[in-house]
């Protein structure tokens, strides 16, 4: 994807980085932003997403879902690193490319990397994905370990997204629910002309992460995701299944609060597909209807308002039994975020662009109440580029 050329005198240009809790794809995003605080105007130069390979994403979760032996952990972990971080520097390279410029034309490459361990009860968060391979082998300098300063500081570490969000999709003059359906379901609440700290953002639970988990699991691995939500929509809601499942703790806790596969994961989908005796389409239903009330029940109960419009961006907006299950018990109707012009399929990597050139910048990158973080924070590490500057460009 490619957009029309606009020139804007002083500007930063970052390549930004999101590999989600699916561990699916790259997606790289890179984006032309204001030289100072402001985010707008900006513009989206091109945007681009490289599928990872299947052993490779299976081999991701089996590492977070603690499936590698003990005597090969920390070789797999630390192989995943390096090869993670060869895959993200390949697709900065290629959205660079797709944007006809040359490496030296643009600021820094802003990575979110690879999670495979989120414990904010523990203080910790691990992202790989090595940013020094990264810096490496594109030549620029790359900002990463975001979530890590945030935890450090008293946070969650997640949402981040929060952040980018108010900046190019809050409105003066309408409420608007941002909702990012990836493997793990979240939300952000931007009432009409809202501050940085009115802005009410957290996980909310599964959103593919389980639906995934349990189509790979049912096929023995022949099928990794229930395509346009097409069996869960031939199927029907197991009323007793849902119950069980909405009665989650995660679910009744209040905000900040975030999650991942350590908890919606492979080893849940495991047992509910191996503990539930009817049809996959029922059980994927369930899970649909699970995801969508859990969704609701925080519009309902932890946001205090309903939304003018809600935007949606993630993979589950490609799920039409999702789509239709949140409109129904959210009560509105789902747009993508591309109807307020945000690339949904590039929101996330425009976030993390966003997240780095304040980096460089050395301006706060998060918003504190979302995340439970003491203060303000400059959020990521950087590795300087070959040259050694933080930010190479004239």
């Amino acid at each position: 994807m490619r957009l029309p050329t606009v020139n804007y005198p002083e500007s930063v240009r970052v390549v930004g980085l999101m590999s989600g809790t699916s561990a699916d794809a790259v997606d790289a995003a890179l984006v032309e932003w204001p030289d100072g605080r402001n985010a707008q105007p900006f513009r989206l130069v091109a945007a681009r997403e490289d599928p990872l390979p299947r052993d490779l994403q299976e081999r991701v979760h089996a590492l977070a879902a603690g499936r590698v032996s003990a005597e090969r952990v920390l070789a797999e972990l630390a192989s995943l690193d390096v090869e993670l971080g060869a895959r993200f520097a390949a697709s900065a390279l290629a959205v660079i490319e797709d944007a006809g410029l040359a490496p030296d034309a643009v600021d820094a490459i802003a990575s979110h990397g690879q999670t495979v361990a989120h414990h904010p009860e523990l203080h910790a968060t691990l992202q790989i994905g090595d940013p020094s391979v990264i810096a490496e082998r594109t030549g620029l300098s790359t900002v990463a370990d975001f979530r890590a300063r945030d935890v450090a500081a008293g946070g969650e570490g997640a949402p981040l997204a929060p952040f980018f969000h108010h900046a190019a999709l809050g409105s003066r003059e309408e409420s608007r629910l941002i909702l990012n359906l990836g493997g793990i379901a979240n939300v952000t609440w931007l009432p009409a002309g809202a501050a940085p700290e009115d802005v009410i953002a957290f996980d909310v639970g599964p959103a593919n992460a389980l639906l995934d988990g349990v189509v790979r699991t049912r096929s023995g691995g022949a099928t990794r995701f229930d395509a346009d939500g097409a069996r869960a929509a031939a199927g029907r809601v197991d009323d007793a299944l849902l119950e069980r499942l909405l009665d989650d703790d995660f679910l009744r806790r209040a905000p900040p609060k975030s999650t991942g596969r350590e908890r919606y994961g492979l080893a849940e989908a495991e047992a509910l597909a191996g503990s539930f005796a009817g049809r996959d389409e029922d059980l994927l239903a369930t899970l649909v209807a699970f995801s969508a009330e859990a969704v609701a029940q925080a519009c309902r109960d932890l946001l205090g308002g309903a939304p003018d419009r809600i935007l949606a961006g993630g993979g589950g907006v490609r799920n039409a039994a999702l789509r239709e299950a949140l409109a129904e018990r959210v009560g509105c109707a789902l747009e993508p975020m591309d109807a307020a012009g945000v690339p949904a399929d590039a929101a996330e990597a425009m976030a993390f662009s966003l997240m780095g050139r304040n980096t460089l910048l050395g301006i706060p990158n998060h918003l504190p109440r979302t995340t439970g973080a003491a203060g303000e924070r400059v959020l990521g590490e950087v590795i300087p580029g070959r040259c050694g500057a933080i930010r190479p460009r004239a």
